[in-house]
């Protein structure tokens, strides 16, 4: 019987393709899975921001541009905090802090970015979207990201800016901002804040290693968290009900709002009781689900 033979050689790593790599990091950079949230966002409030049938191109400018703006914010936003991102497990494998990318050269591209989405904005939509763009970068950078080292009210301050790109599509597409850009806003607003609450709280530890004052800092239990989560998923249930009101969609989206936030306070209220990590993850999962159906609901009912 003939033996096996070993190989006496290993067959080299297949090297990464430089471009590819390159492409990984950029995304990586600009948040790319963020960046998409954003063009969502976006396009619901050109969409209902509009008048009669949609201006396809307009629709594709507004989120083109917001999408530049966003990017841009999020390289900015990393290039501002590598070296605190370099303390902490989750962050400490980006671009800049790993050494894949240099900080000028992620500084140099936030700034092509952020001013390219604000001027493609101005030209191709209108002054206010671009007016808008530029305050979501100035509170994303100069307001939240320091702020999360002093304090625990960063966390509203940097919903801010996450509630703004739908007010940025609802001007590009009317020209002008009324209650129905602004209700749009709260969604956002609101929503957001039980969603950073479970990433917080799951992620305390490594947090308070980058020295960030956030509200689940000494909140060994979760309980901080947790109520903090379920008194802002009853105000979302309340606020998400104002398109309605404003008659800008149909009594069918009212339906689907109330399910869907009795869902998440049940959720938020599991975690409550239990604090628990799998329920905070649970809370931070059902966050995620929450809004694009949400978001379609609005968009199957507009009137």
């Amino acid at each position: 019987m003939k033996s096996a033979t070993l190989p006496t050689e290993i067959d080299p790593a297949i090297p990464v393709p430089e471009r590819r790599r390159f492409m990984s990091d950029f995304a990586e950079l600009v948040k790319a899975r963020l960046t998409l949230l954003v063009l969502l966002t976006t396009a619901v409030g050109y969409y209902l921001g509009a008048t009669g049938p949609i201006n396809r191109l307009g629709l594709f400018h507004a989120v083109f541009g917001t999408a530049l703006a966003a990017a841009g914010a999020a390289a900015l936003n990393q290039w501002w905090e590598r070296r605190l991102d370099a303390l902490m497990h989750r962050t400490r494998t980006r671009p800049i802090p790993a050494g894949r990318m240099t900080p000028r050269d992620a500084l140099a591209l936030g700034c092509l970015l952020s001013t390219g989405g604000i001027v493609y904005l101005s030209v191709a939509c209108n002054s206010l979207s671009a007016l808008l763009a530029a305050a979501t970068i100035i509170i994303y950078i100069f307001a939240y990201t320091p702020l999360k080292r002093v304090s625990t009210f960063n966390t509203l301050i940097g919903a801010i800016p996450g509630a703004l790109p739908p007010v940025v599509g609802w001007a590009a597409a009317s020209g002008r901002l009324d209650i129905g850009a602004w209700s749009l806003f709260a969604i956002l607003f609101f929503w957001q804040l039980p969603h950073f609450f479970a990433i917080a709280w799951m992620y305390r530890e490594d947090y308070a290693r980058a020295g960030f004052e956030m509200i689940s800092k000494d909140d060994k239990t979760g309980a901080r968290s947790a109520s903090q989560s379920v008194l802002f998923c009853i105000l979302l249930l309340l606020i998400s009900g104002i398109p309605q009101f404003l008659g800008l969609v149909s009594a069918v989206y009212l339906i689907v709002e109330l399910v869907l936030n009795g869902l998440f306070i049940l959720v938020a209220m599991r975690f409550l009781r239990t604090q628990q990590a799998s329920d905070a993850r649970k809370l931070f999962l059902t966050s995620i689900a929450y809004l694009p159906l949400l978001l379609g609901a609005l968009v199957l009912t507009k009137i």
